[in-house]
């Protein structure tokens, strides 16, 4: 089994976000260019993206292939595709092919934004209302290769955008996580993943949305390296449990399973891009409350200065109490479970939202974990959320899908087959 030391940077970025997998792992999501055409379509909990063992429990139906040859029949229009695999980790890893040259050896210009003064609510709070996407392609932490370089010139982000597009341009199988990152560095001629059953294959550019790119080498800020800080002895320990949990799979029961695949949520924060990462922001004078697509969580945040509950109520999506610092919403989020997405961080875990409209279409979104029992420091990221006139539409995913049912009754037929292997099972 590897140590935390010894995964990689897609690998360490799965297992703090407590995934066995690269994401998204639930039952198949109309793709948004579809959903104003299907959105009176029923039973659509169709299973999608699953582990190998869980994936041949599915049998007849190819309900990707079913929807996109329905879509053609209705010509309806697809976006541009080479942009859409770009998953929650790209900017750069390498290109292999154009990192040799001196373009990649040089440091982008900073300037000074100008200051941006936001419109204000009926209540004269700073204005933060609307659907904001989260469709950026910057990796968490920032690749070894691009150590001590925070940004890219434009040159390099250009030259990131044609290797994706000759590497991502068709319908091949979309990547997610760092697994893009990796391949545009590398020399493959074409992108197959690892993490998926080869037998059924996997989402492609139809399912995902265009990426947006910056210059930055990885969404972490600080610590200035761009990457987790070390684990504490007993984060290390928790690791160590998390990664033996994932090596063995399991299906005993629904339980067993990571949340999203249950349709319970996404966690808090979720940092996935690109798959129906859409938020509506609402605002009062004494609450603010955000509303996720995917798995339709609503955080409802007061205001008026009240005290977190007590410390022996647990939930998913934490404890969120915000206040203004200026123009900048701050939230402060305690009691959430240690069960919850972000597996392996201890009860104590704290985080702390700051939400600055820097401009007309821009919301930047800073992050902070501290958690003093898993992290050697806290340690922060930023996303810059784009203001989208797209709706938030129904995820239409609950924990009675039809996907769970045919997990488990799979788990026990190939219990029952000599022949299968232990990832299988």
């Amino acid at each position: 089994m590897k140590s935390w030391e010894a995964c990689d940077d897609s690998e360490r970025f799965v297992i703090a976000k407590g995934q066995a997998d690269a994401w998204p792992r639930s039952p198949v999501r109309f793709p948004r260019k579809l959903h104003a055409s299907y959105r009176s379509t029923e039973n659509h909990s169709v299973p999608g993206i699953l582990l190998s063992a869980d994936r041949r429990v599915i049998s007849g139906l190819n309900p990707i292939k079913i929807m996109a040859d329905q879509a053609r029949k209705r010509r309806v229009p697809m976006k541009q595709r080479y942009m859409a695999f770009l998953g929650v980790a790209v900017v750069l890893v390498g290109l292999a092919a154009v990192w040799q040259t001196p373009l990649f050896g040089q440091s982008a210009a900073k300037t000074a934004p100008r200051a941006y003064t936001p419109s204000r609510t009926v209540d004269g709070q700073p204005d933060l209302q609307g659907v904001w996407a989260n469709n950026n392609a910057t990796p968490l932490e920032r690749p070894k290769i691009l150590e001590g370089r925070k940004f890219l010139n434009e040159q390099e982000v250009a030259a990131l955008k044609k290797r994706a597009g000759e590497l991502f341009g068709g319908d091949g199988d979309a990547a997610f996580g760092d697994s893009i990152y990796e391949a545009v560095l590398s020399d493959v001629k074409k992108y197959k993943p690892t993490t998926f059953d080869t037998e059924t294959g996997n989402y492609n550019a139809f399912w995902i949305v265009e990426r947006d790119f910056d210059n930055r080498t990885s969404l972490i800020t600080d610590p200035d390296d761009g990457k987790l800080p070390p684990l504490t002895p007993a984060g290390e320990k928790l690791r160590a449990a998390v990664l033996e949990a994932q090596a063995r799979g399991g299906a005993d029961g629904p339980e067993d399973r990571p949340l999203n695949e249950r349709c319970i949520t996404f966690g808090m924060p979720d940092l996935l891009a690109g798959y129906n990462s859409y938020y509506r922001i609402f605002q009062t004078k004494n609450y603010v409350a955000i509303n996720t697509e995917r798995i339709h969580d609503s955080r409802i945040i007061p205001l008026d200065g009240r005290p977190h509950v007590g410390s022996a109520v647990k939930s998913w999506m934490g404890d969120s109490r915000g206040h203004w610092q200026g123009d900048t919403l701050v939230v402060e989020t305690t009691n959430l479970s240690p069960q919850g997405l972000f597996i392996g961080t201890s009860d104590k875990l704290k985080v702390t939202e700051r939400f600055t409209r820097i401009g007309p279409k821009t919301i930047n979104y800073e992050v902070t974990m501290n958690d003093p029992a898993t992290w050697t420091k806290p340690w922060t990221l930023m996303i810059p959320l784009k203001h989208s006139d797209d709706e938030v539409y129904e995820y239409a995913c609950h924990e009675g899908n039809s996907g769970m049912t045919g997990i488990l009754a799979g788990a026990r037929a190939l219990e029952k087959t000599p022949t299968s292997t232990k990832a299988q099972r």
